[in-house]
């Protein structure tokens, strides 16, 4: 197993408080297997007792006839040697209950919601589509969970992996962009076929349990057709009119409001991640076109048939993921010297980042500047591009190669 530290080290922040941990992210990017790192370290580190923790994996056959909430919650209730209506604390001790693929039971949130009430149960919970935590969940446990994003692995992780492998790590960037990062990756890298089958089942999966099957999609060719666009289009400002528009001529009749269901289902199943503009100047989000970034670059590729790699498209979506986990929100910048490419906005003020695969040309240099430039607040700027070179300071503007800050601490910007 690949070692996740940043997510077990927000689940330690958690462990024993009074909400419902819930874990979203797309398939196989590692929600399981974070799942039984944690019981490990539950036992090993905390020394909690393996009877004490209960850990149901909803997709599995024997745990079919789970698959309905009262059948969940008295089988939880069984492994924690209680029984159904009984008073809160007859339980022996406290008890950590670890359930994966929540949404795959119909009304699941009413057995967190008791659960939950219990008093002794510290309950987390994983799931592979973002509408798990809206309508009736959010109401019955309103203010008493906490959402953890997980992503497939960060360059850092998939370094961290591969390092022993004998690559240089110049090498291991080439194959992490053309693989992906999805954990069972690693497994597969040197075999195309294998990888390839690997991930078209995977986007096969989500395209078809995950999106249409959720949104009653019959059309499914469109849906692919609209998937498509969006990973050949990563970084790029859409909107559902602009790429119904693009299909229609491209032969492929479709509307707008379409296009919007498409969109939503596909963000909800975190193939894409939809990053909002942000004015500088005015301090706002503006509620008009959104860039979309793809969760993995391997699932990218083999949609697109392995197209000649646009390489600073592909840095730009890595260095949105990477600012994803680092800081959460993360928007793209229009001010009065251009578009920047991101700005965070945490705990300690914005920051601004460009994106380039190379600024030797000092045309290039001057354009990715210029933006930074016209921003006059004093808080930190940095241009990340792939010149291998020491970090350069254009007037405490930082330029930094992308793999040492990639590699550089989780918690560093």
């Amino acid at each position: 197993m690949i070692g996740r530290p940043q997510y077990l080290q927000k689940l330690d922040a958690w462990k024993d408080r009074d909400v419902v941990k819930v874990i979203t992210g797309v398939r196989r990017c590692g929600k399981s297997t974070l799942m039984l790192l944690w019981k490990q370290r539950l036992i090993e580190h905390y020394g909690v007792a393996p009877e004490s923790i209960v850990h149901i994996n909803l997709e599995l056959l024997e745990n079919e006839p789970l698959l309905e909430y009262h059948h969940l919650y008295e089988e939880i209730l069984r492994r924690c040697g209680a029984r159904s209506g009984a008073s809160f604390g007859l339980t022996t001790g406290r008890y950590y209950v670890l359930i994966d693929e929540i949404q795959n039971v119909p009304d699941f949130q009413k057995t967190l919601d008791s659960l939950q009430a219990r008093g002794d149960i510290d309950l987390y919970i994983t799931g592979s589509n973002a509408m798990l935590l809206s309508g009736t969940l959010a109401t019955l446990i309103s203010g008493r969970y906490v959402e953890i994003s997980m992503t497939p692995l960060s360059f850092a992780e998939y370094w961290s992996a591969r390092s022993s492998d004998g690559l240089s790590i110049q090498r291991a960037w080439s194959e992490y962009l053309h693989d992906g990062a999805l954990p069972a990756t690693v497994g597969f890298s040197g075999d195309e076929t294998m990888l390839h089958d690997y991930l078209d089942g995977i986007l096969n999966t989500v395209l078809f349990k995950d999106v249409a099957a959720r949104l009653g999609v019959s059309n499914i060719a469109a849906l692919e057709t609209v998937t498509r666009y969006l990973f050949d289009n990563v970084g790029n400002l859409v909107n559902p009119k602009s790429i119904a528009d693009a299909m229609t001529s491209m032969g492929t009749k479709i509307s707008s409001p379409t296009v919007s269901n498409y969109l939503e289902g596909l963000v909800a199943a975190f193939i894409f991640y939809p990053v909002q503009r942000y004015d500088v100047k005015g301090k706002r989000a503006l509620r008009q076109e959104r860039k979309y970034y793809a969760v993995d670059l391997g699932i990218r590729r083999v949609l697109c048939s392995n197209k000649v790699r646009d390489t600073g498209r592909l840095l730009e979506n890595v260095v949105f993921l990477e600012l994803m986990r680092r800081e959460g929100d993360v928007y793209v910048g229009q001010g009065a010297g251009g578009e920047i490419d991101f700005i965070t906005n945490g705990a300690g003020g914005p920051r601004y980042y460009q994106v380039s695969e190379s600024v030797h040309d000092s045309n290039t240099l001057e354009r990715e500047l210029s933006s930074l430039r016209a921003v006059r607040d004093n808080y930190p700027k940095m241009l990340i591009t792939l010149d291998d070179e020491r970090p350069i300071s254009h007037e405490g503007i930082q330029q930094i190669y992308a793999l040492d800050w990639l590699l550089s601490n989780e918690w560093e910007a």
